[in-house]
Formats: structure tokens, C-alpha cells, sequence
């Protein structure tokens, strides 16, 4: 009964594994680059109350390294695969979108074929709202077109998106795919406004803000996230797209 989890020691990956170790019986395994897009060590932190647990395995293991996946799955039998390892940042994307490539559609699409070859029994894929570009239509829906990405980010994500109905549909993967809108909570990531906004009140600093004050964004709570994703665990799909969002909407 073990699940892989990739990018597990980032932060929607290690809250979901601490979730999971102390609430279910499942095994899991941990795969995460401990790439610098922000500290290794604060990655590094997050998965260190894991260490003496049994029921936990970490491996240093890019997904943009099929032989080294391969090498995990010849090890271990997974029944499900939660893939939450990605490149994020919308910025960081414009100015690197070969890395953004590499990472988020190929990377999906190793982890896919392993899943195939393996024969998991199901693959939960964490998807962004960064798809539904400028769309004026709100609230969003899952069946809203998301063919209008303004950013590589989102691009890339779009396109791991429909890798996984290419292999939902051809080798009956059940397959969900939760649409993520921005994610915030403890051990969230330094680049992310709830992160800096609060690092600011603290430091007695003005926070600073971007654009005419017009804009508004969701973000959604890092406890709803993860109990959004064990309930996609416990309830398999042959195919589904989830909005998750329980959000706040800050101007």
C-alpha cells in the first residue's frame, strides 16, 4: 500500500505527507529534487520529522530522469502516485521556459509512462488556475477552455493536462486532476505574497504592491488543499478535473 508522492518535500507536498502518515496506513514514498528555486534547507526542514518514521522513504530524485524514476518503480509497487513536483512562478517561467518544459511536461509525461508500465492503479495530477490566463469569466469552472495561457508556467502545466487524458484515455489510468489556486499556510513559499506581506508587518516595512490596486487574486488555505487532495485519494475518478478552492480574495 504505497503511494509516491513527488515534490513531497516542497510545501503542499510535506503538509499531504504529514497528513497522510498520521491519519492513514499507507506507505509513502517521497521524491523530490531539492531543486534552489527557493532554500533547500527550508525543503530539507520539512520532511525532517519524517525521518525516523517508518512508513517514509526519501529519494533525491529528479522527474526529469527517467532512469532514476525507473530505479524507484523497480523498487517499489505503488498503487497510487500523487505528482505535485513542478517549476512554479509565473515570472521565473518568462525567463527560463526551457526549464519550465523539461520539468513540468516531461517530467509528467516520464511519471506517466512509468504509471503505465507499472500499472498504478490511480494518478492525481496538481494542475493550477495559472491555466485559465486573463479569463474574464468568474467563478471559474472545470469546463471553462483554458487555451489562452499567458505564460509558459501555465503552458506547460496545460500541457501536462492533456498528457493525462492522452493516458486516462488510452490505458485507463484513473486519473484526477486538481486545478490548485494559489496555496497559503505554514511552511508556504518565501515568494509568495501571504509570505512577504507578513515578513513586512513584522519587519515594521511597507508592503509593497504592484499595479493600480484593481486586481484581485484567490488563495486558498494550505489545510483545504490537503484535504482536498486525500479525498481525491480515497475516491478514484476514470477521468475528473477538480477546482479546489475554499478561498479568500484579497484586492
Amino acid at each position: 500500500m504505497k503511494i509516491l508522492v513527488t515534490g513531497g518535500a516542497g510545501f503542499i507536498g510535506s503538509t499531504l505527507i504529514d497528513k497522510l502518515l498520521h491519519t492513514t496506513d499507507y506507505e509513502i514514498v517521497c521524491a523530490d529534487d531539492l531543486n534552489d528555486y527557493y532554500s533547500p534547507q527550508q525543503k530539507q526542514k520539512n520532511i525532517e520529522p519524517f525521518s525516523d518514521n517508518p512508513n517514509f522513504i526519501f529519494y533525491k530524485a529528479d522527474v526529469r530522469d527517467l532512469g532514476g524514476l525507473q530505479e524507484i518503480f523497480t523498487k517499489h509497487r505503488f498503487i497510487k502516485i500523487v505528482h505535485l513536483a513542478a517549476r512554479a512562478g509565473v515570472r521565473a517561467s518568462i525567463a527560463d521556459p526551457f526549464l519550465y518544459e523539461q520539468v513540468n511536461t516531461k517530467g509528467t509525461l516520464n511519471l506517466l509512462e512509468l504509471a503505465k508500465t507499472h500499472q498504478v492503479s490511480q494518478f492525481i495530477f496538481g494542475s493550477t488556475s495559472s491555466i485559465y490566463g486573463n479569463q474574464k469569466k468568474v467563478p471559474f469552472s472545470e469546463t471553462d477552455p483554458c487555451n489562452r495561457p499567458i505564460s509558459p508556467y501555465a503552458a506547460t502545466k496545460k500541457a501536462a493536462e492533456l498528457l493525462c487524458h492522452t493516458y486516462a484515455h488510452l490505458y485507463k489510468i484513473p486519473m484526477t486532476i486538481l486545478r490548485f489556486f494559489t496555496v497559503y499556510g505554514p511552511k508556504g513559499r518565501p515568494d509568495m505574497a501571504p509570505y512577504l506581506f507578513t515578513q513586512a508587518i513584522l519587519e515594521g516595512k511597507p508592503i509593497e504592491r504592484f499595479g493600480d490596486g484593481t486586481t484581485e487574486r484567490d488563495y486558498t488555505y494550505i489545510g483545504d488543499i490537503v484535504a482536498g487532495i486525500i479525498k481525491a485519494i480515497e475516491k478514484p475518478f476514470d477521468y475528473e478535473i477538480i477546482i479546489w478552492a475554499i478561498t479568500i480574495r484579497l484586492p
